[in-house]
């Protein structure tokens, strides 16, 4: 329980945060199928080749589009400010941000979203404008207040139908925590769903690690999505494993993922029973935390063997045996660490690190046939590990990002329903870190 967020809140606790500047979390709005994606209306800026399509997939998902740099009549917050920034190319051309942003910035709402749209620098006419796109966003993300967020959207040339089911997740409380991102859309095939509110109804989804904390939320968001749960996790958590299970309405599955027959077993099991997967969700993780010079071999070899060398190994089994089906999903879930690196955890940020890696040499090998490869880099999500850790380490854990609180599992679980939906397969190789944008690492 977050019992700073609760004093912060209270009638003494907003006068002392605002009388010394202390951290202000405020309560994040997360996703909930009875309430619209946003509170207010988008207003919808720039003037290049994304305007048009996203205009119609923004009125598609039912929200309300003002267009221009003006402020609606009668309104008085905005849900969203989006700017299409692909007009841009030239430097001289970035006032336009400027042009934009500044008379309606202050006037976004609680938990509002910024969302620039570009193009990737490598292909574009001015590389060094777009470029410069990231370091805008970024910094807005860390001005904005109360729970306000902003994202760059880098769109392909060709893609410019592939966006909707990044702009349904990052123009929703699905994105509630994550912030400062770049993200990259290319033009590999995309799939819209016949239902948008259970996009993954039919396919199977494999859950590593799916007993407890973010595992079973992970399991809870696809099998609300409409997916049969593949739960697994090691025989050591059987019961907790199966109630996970039921609850979803999915299977359970008792498996070491880094026993030696490991594989050939999950590859087995998959084809009998389902027929293959369609999406993985590499979630197994473990920490055995020392510094490098009090670091016995034991708790490397574990980590490592846990946390990249099963992935690597279960990735390499399903792919030469053709489990994974056609315009499949691999999601793994690398770490904040893994970026920035972290004292005391040279094992586990190395494995973190690894599994970036492992979407890297993946996402050129799908590039074009519909199956996509990408991770997830929480940064503290409370779990039941986080409230185990010492006090003054904990608050300083929330409070080291720009929404100054910790975040969720169900946060890190709707980044990877995101990912692993059909109408993503635009979306490749990219790596979201689900960390309230943290100021650590970038």
């Amino acid at each position: 329980m977050d019992r700073y967020q609760s004093f912060a809140r209270s009638g003494v606790g907003r006068f002392v945060v605002r009388k010394l500047g202390l951290p202000d979390p405020h309560p994040l709005r997360r996703h909930s199928p009875d309430r619209p994606p946003l509170d207010g209306p988008v207003l919808l800026g720039g003037g290049g080749r994304l305007v048009a399509p996203v205009g119609a997939v923004l009125r598609s998902i039912g929200l309300d589009v003002v267009r221009g740099g003006h402020h609606a009549p009668g309104a008085e917050r905005y849900g969203a400010l989006v700017f299409d920034a692909t007009a841009i190319d030239g430097v001289e051309r970035l006032r336009e941000l400027y042009e934009f942003f500044h008379p309606v910035i202050r006037s976004l709402g609680p938990c509002g979203r910024v969302v620039v749209l570009g193009t990737p620098p490598g292909s574009a006419a001015s590389p060094v404008a777009q470029r410069a796109l990231e370091g805008f966003t970024r910094s807005v993300g860390k001005e904005l207040k109360r729970g306000g967020t902003a994202q760059l959207v880098h769109v392909a040339e060709g893609a410019e139908g592939s966006t909707e089911s990044t702009l349904r997740f990052l123009l929703s409380g699905r994105s509630a925590y994550v912030s400062g991102q770049v993200i990259r859309i290319g033009t590999d095939p995309v799939a819209a769903p016949g239902d948008w509110s259970r996009p993954l109804a039919g396919k199977v989804a494999l859950v590593t690690g799916a007993a407890r904390g973010i595992g079973a939320a992970i399991a809870d968001v696809l099998g609300r999505d409409g997916a049969h749960v593949v739960c697994l996790d090691v025989p050591a958590r059987g019961e907790e494993l199966s109630a996970v299970a039921n609850r979803v309405a999915g299977s359970a599955l008792q498996l070491d993922v880094t026993a030696a027959d490991a594989p050939a077993r999950l590859v087995d099991h998959l084809r009998q029973r389902h027929g293959g997967v369609d999406v993985v969700v590499h979630n197994a993780g473990i920490t055995r935390d020392r510094t490098l010079g009090r670091m016995d071999e034991g708790r490397w070899d574990a980590v490592v063997a846990v946390n990249l060398a099963a992935q690597e190994r279960l990735n390499e089994a399903l792919l030469d045996s053709g489990a994974l089906r056609a315009n499949g999903r691999v999601v793994g879930v690398s770490s904040i660490a893994g970026i920035a690196g972290n004292v005391g955890q040279t094992n586990y940020a190395t494995t973190k690190a690894g599994v970036i890696g492992m979407v890297d040499a993946l996402s050129a090998r799908f590039a074009g046939t519909g199956t996509t490869v990408n991770a997830v880099a929480p940064g503290f999500i409370e779990t039941g590990m986080t409230a185990a850790v010492p006090l003054v380490v904990r608050e300083v854990g929330r409070r080291l990002n720009s929404l100054a609180q910790g975040g969720l599992p169900v946060d890190v679980a709707e980044a990877i329903a995101w990912l692993a939906h059909p109408a993503s397969g635009g979306v490749n190789g990219n790596v979201v870190r689900v960390c309230g944008q943290s100021l650590m690492g970038a």
